[in-house]
C-alpha cells in the first residue's frame, strides 16, 4: 500500500458532497486503500460518522479540513497531533464565531497564527502562489502543494506548473484526488445537489456541473498512473499519512466539577441519593429500592457517570429553588436514583426498568436526562447554565437536518424541471421517509407520467438523496457541558438566536467521545400546572406538589375513560380521545400505556387494535412464547415500549444486552431509512435457534421494523403519563383553577 486518499469531501459539505462518509470510507476500503483522510469545507461535522464507518470496516483515518479562507484561498489541513486537533478545531470556532450560523470567516493571518502540529496543503498553488512563502515561514516541512486534478483534459499542464513551484519553493508535492462522490452512479446526485445549492435546474448549470464522473474514489493504480512523472507525490501521501498520528479516540470528555462539593463525586452523590431516600421513603426504604440504589450506585461509579448525574442534580435543584416546575425523562430519568435526587417525580416502581437501558457498561455512553421546564421559564434555566459554566464551556447540540422522501423528491423534481404542482401534490403524499420511497402508482395518481425518462430519475434521485443532510439546525434544548475549553473538542458556531452557541456535532454524534448532554426542554402544561398549583393556594389554601397530588383517583380515571380530556396533557388529540372509551384507563400504568400506544410506532407496527381487542376481551390474550410472558403480560402480549423490544432480542433472539441496547437504538434512530435492517438476520437466527417458528421471527422483526423511529422508552411513558395524570386531577377536581392557569399558560403544545 503506497497511496492514501487525503481529498475526500463527503455530504457534510451541504449540497456539494454526494456520498454518506460511510459511503467514502466503505469504498475506500473495497479499493484496498487502508487509509483515508476525510475534509470536508470549514467544518469537522461529519468526521464522527466517518470514524464509526472506519472502525466498522477495520479502515485507518485520517481526520482533517478543507479550510477555505474568505478570500478564497483553500487549505487541507490535517492534524498530526491531539494538540494539532485542538488547534484546527480552535480555528475553526474562531472563524464560525465572526460569521453569521452557517458561515467561516478566516483569513490566511488566523491559519498562521493559529495552527500548530498540522499537515498544511496548499490545495491550488498555481493561483495563491503568493501565499507559498509566508506558509512555508509557519509550517516548514509541514506544508505541501497539492495537485487536484480538474480531469478537464489539462491536468498535465497543470501538474507540470505546480511542479516548477515546488521546485522554486523547495516546497514537496502530494496528489489529491479532488473526491466528491464515492461511485460514478452518483454523479447525477452531484449536479441535482449542485442545481438545488445555486437554486437552478439541472440543464442551466453549465460549467457548474460534473464534466464527467472521475471525481471518485479511486483505486491506487489509477492514481498512480495518473501522477506517474510525479511518484514522489504519491509517496507523499503516505508520508503524510503517517504523520498524523492523531485518532479520534484520543478526545476525551471532562465532566464539570463544580457541583462536587470539594469531595468526591461518587461520595457526593451517595450522600444526596441517602438524603433523597430519607426524604421519598420516610421511615424505612424498601428492600426493592435499596437493592436498586446500590446496584445504580455501583455502575455509575465504574463507569464515572457521577459528575453527570450531580450536574443534572444542580440544574434541577436550581429551578425547584426558584419555584419552576420541571420533570425529569430519559433513559436514566426513571431509576432510583434519580427518583431520590428530586430529577423525577415519576416513581420507579411502577415499571420494570430494563438495567442496560439505564447504562450501557460495554457501550461506555452516559445515560440521557431530559429534563422538562415550565416553558415561559426556560430561559431562566438557560441563563443559569450560561452563568454558571460560561459560554466557553456550555453549548447547544446541533441537529442535523436530512433530507426525507417528501423533501427529497420535491427539490430533485424542481431542478429536474418537473411541473411544480405535480411535484407538490406527490410530495404531500408522502410521510417521513420509511415507506420506501414514492412509487409509480402514486406519481401517475398525481398525473406525472412514471414512464417518463425525467419522472423516474427524479424518483431514482430522490430515493438515494433521502437521508442526506441537507443543513444543521440548533437542537431544542440539549446542552453539553465541559469541565474545559468546549471549542477543543468540537468547532463551535453562533445559533440563529442572539447570544447563542452551537457545537458541529449532531446530537446522536456526541456520543462516541461520551459527551454530557443535558436537554433543557421546555412544556407548556407544566406552566399551567405550576400556575393552577399557586392558584389553589391563594385561592382555597391546598398545597399540592407534582408529588403530593392524590394518587389513583377513580374519579379522574372514569373522567378520562370518557374522553372528556379536552385541555389536558397529552390525551386530547382526536386519536387520543377516540381510544380512551375503548382502553377505559383504571390505573397509572394504563396511562402509560395510552400515552405510548397512540404513536407513529405502534401504529405502523400494527399493535393498536390487538391491544385494544385484548384489553375489551374481544381477543383472547397470547404470548409468542411461555418464555416472553413476564416481557409482555402487563401490555396484554403487545410489545409497546423500546425496553420490551430489547428484552424479546434478548429471550427470543439470544442477543446479549449490548446487541439489544444497539437494536434499541436502531429502533430510535431518525437518521435514515433501513437502520434496523442490519438487525434483521441476526434476529431471525437467533430465533431459529432457539426453537422458535420462522414465521414468528418475521412477524416480530416486521413488528418491530414499523416500530422504528417512533417506539416510546417507557421510562419516557411515565414520565410524561405523571403529567397526564396530575392535569386530569386538576381538572376534574378544580376545573375553573384549571381553566384560568390554562388560559394563562399560552402558548400551548408539546414543546411551548
Amino acid at each position: 500500500m503506497a497511496y492514501c486518499e487525503l481529498d475526500i469531501l463527503t455530504n457534510f459539505t451541504f449540497l456539494t458532497g454526494a456520498s454518506h462518509p460511510a459511503e467514502m470510507v466503505g469504498r475506500a476500503r473495497e479499493l484496498d486503500l487502508t487509509t483515508v483522510g476525510i475534509a470536508d469545507v470549514n467544518t469537522l461535522g461529519g468526521i464522527v460518522r466517518a470514524f464509526s464507518a472506519a472502525e466498522a470496516v477495520g479502515q485507518d483515518l485520517r481526520v482533517g479540513s478543507r479550510v477555505v479562507l474568505r478570500d478564497g484561498m483553500t487549505l487541507l489541513v490535517y492534524p498530526k497531533t491531539r494538540a494539532g486537533y485542538e488547534s484546527l478545531s480552535l480555528l475553526l470556532s474562531v472563524g464560525k464565531r465572526r460569521a453569521a450560523k452557517g458561515d467561516c470567516e478566516l483569513h490566511l493571518e488566523d491559519v498562521i497564527d493559529g495552527l500548530r502540529d498540522c499537515i498544511v496543503i496548499l490545495r491550488d498553488p498555481i493561483a495563491e502562489w503568493k501565499a507559498i512563502d509566508p506558509l512555508k515561514v509557519a509550517f516548514g516541512a509541514d506544508l505541501y502543494l497539492g495537485m487536484a486534478p480538474h480531469y478537464d483534459g489539462w491536468d498535465e499542464d497543470r501538474f507540470a506548473g505546480i511542479g516548477k513551484l515546488a521546485q522554486i519553493s523547495q516546497v514537496s508535492l502530494v496528489s489529491l484526488g479532488n473526491v466528491i462522490i464515492h461511485e460514478k452512479a452518483r454523479r447525477r446526485v452531484a449536479d441535482v445537489l449542485c442545481a438545488i445549492r445555486l437554486g437552478v435546474r439541472v440543464d442551466e448549470l453549465g460549467q457548474h456541473a460534473l464534466i464527467n464522473e472521475e471525481r471518485r474514489v479511486k483505486p491506487e493504480l489509477v492514481m498512480r498512473r495518473m501522477f506517474r512523472l510525479y511518484p514522489e507525490a504519491i509517496r507523499n501521501t503516505l508520508r503524510i499519512a503517517d504523520a498524523c498520528t492523531f485518532r479520534l479516540t484520543e478526545l476525551k470528555y471532562e465532566y464539570p466539577d463544580e457541583v462536587r462539593g470539594g469531595i468526591d463525586p461518587d461520595t457526593r452523590l451517595r450522600q444526596l441519593t441517602e438524603e433523597g431516600l430519607r426524604w421519598r421513603y420516610p421511615g424505612n426504604v424498601p428492600l426493592k429500592v435499596r437493592a436498586g440504589v446500590e446496584k445504580e450506585l455501583a455502575l455509575i461509579g465504574r463507569m464515572k457517570f457521577a459528575p453527570y448525574f450531580l450536574t443534572v442534580r444542580d440544574i434541577t435543584a436550581h429551578a425547584r429553588g426558584e419555584g419552576i416546575l420541571c420533570q425529569g425523562r430519559g433513559s436514566a430519568a426513571n431509576s432510583v436514583v434519580c427518583f431520590a435526587l428530586g430529577i423525577t417525580e415519576a416513581s420507579p416502581d411502577v415499571i420494570n426498568m430494563v438495567f442496560e437501558r439505564f447504562i450501557s457498561e460495554v457501550r461506555g455512553e452516559p445515560p440521557d436526562i431530559d429534563v422538562d421546564f415550565e416553558h415561559q421559564r426556560r430561559e431562566e434555566v438557560i441563563q443559569y447554565i450560561f452563568g454558571t459554566y460560561g459560554r466557553e464551556r456550555a453549548a447547544l447540540c446541533s441537529t442535523v437536518i436530512h433530507f426525507r422522501t417528501r423533501a427529497a423528491f420535491k427539490e430533485v423534481g424542481k431542478a429536474l424541471g418537473l411541473s411544480e404542482d405535480g411535484t407538490s401534490a406527490l410530495s404531500s403524499g408522502v410521510w417521513g421517509w420509511r415507506d420506501g420511497g414514492v412509487t409509480d402508482e402514486r406519481a401517475a395518481s398525481v398525473g406525472l407520467d412514471p414512464r417518463s425518462h425525467v419522472v423516474q430519475l427524479a424518483l431514482q434521485i430522490s430515493r438515494e438523496m433521502t437521508g442526506f443532510p441537507r443543513h444543521r439546525s440548533q437542537h431544542p434544548g440539549g446542552f453539553v457541558v465541559t469541565d474545559k475549553r468546549l471549542d477543543a473538542l468540537c468547532p463551535i458556531e453562533n445559533a440563529a438566536m442572539e447570544d447563542r452557541t452551537v457545537i458541529e456535532w449532531d446530537k446522536n454524534d456526541i456520543d462516541v467521545i461520551g459527551m454530557m448532554k443535558i436537554d433543557v426542554l421546555g412544556l407548556g402544561m407544566l406552566t399551567c400546572v405550576n400556575k393552577a398549583f399557586d392558584l389553589l393556594r391563594t385561592w382555597r389554601g391546598i398545597d399540592l406538589t407534582m408529588a403530593t397530588c392524590p394518587q389513583e383517583d377513580p374519579a379522574v380515571y372514569a373522567m378520562i375513560s370518557e374522553a372528556d380530556t379536552l385541555g389536558v396533557f397529552q390525551i386530547e388529540s382526536r386519536a387520543q380521545m377516540q381510544s380512551l372509551p375503548k382502553t377505559r384507563p383504571k390505573t397509572f400504568y394504563d396511562l402509560i400505556v395510552q400515552v405510548a400506544l397512540i404513536r407513529p410506532g405502534p401504529i405502523q407496527g400494527d399493535m393498536v387494535h390487538p391491544y385494544l381487542k385484548r384489553r375489551r376481551g374481544e381477543e383472547p390474550i397470547a404470548y409468542p412464547c411461555e418464555a416472553l410472558r413476564p416481557v409482555l403480560e402487563k401490555t396484554l402480549g403487545v410489545p409497546l415500549f423500546q425496553e420490551q423490544a430489547m428484552e424479546i432480542a434478548v429471550i427470543a433472539a439470544g442477543f446479549t444486552p449490548s446487541e439489544a441496547d444497539h437494536l434499541r437504538r436502531s429502533l430510535a434512530s431518525s437518521s435514515g431509512p433501513g437502520s434496523i435492517q442490519i438487525h434483521k438476520d441476526r434476529f431471525i437466527q437467533g430465533c431459529l435457534d432457539n426453537g422458535l417458528e420462522h414465521d414468528f421471527a418475521e412477524q416480530t422483526f416486521r413488528m418491530l421494523e414499523g416500530f422504528s423511529g417512533y417506539g416510546f422508552p417507557q421510562s419516557h411513558a411515565a414520565s410524561f403519563a405523571l403529567i397526564v395524570y396530575v392535569s386530569c386531577w386538576l381538572k376534574c377536581h378544580h376545573p375553573e383553577v384549571f381553566g384560568c392557569a390554562l388560559l394563562n399558560s399560552q402558548p400551548m403544545g408539546f414543546y411551548g
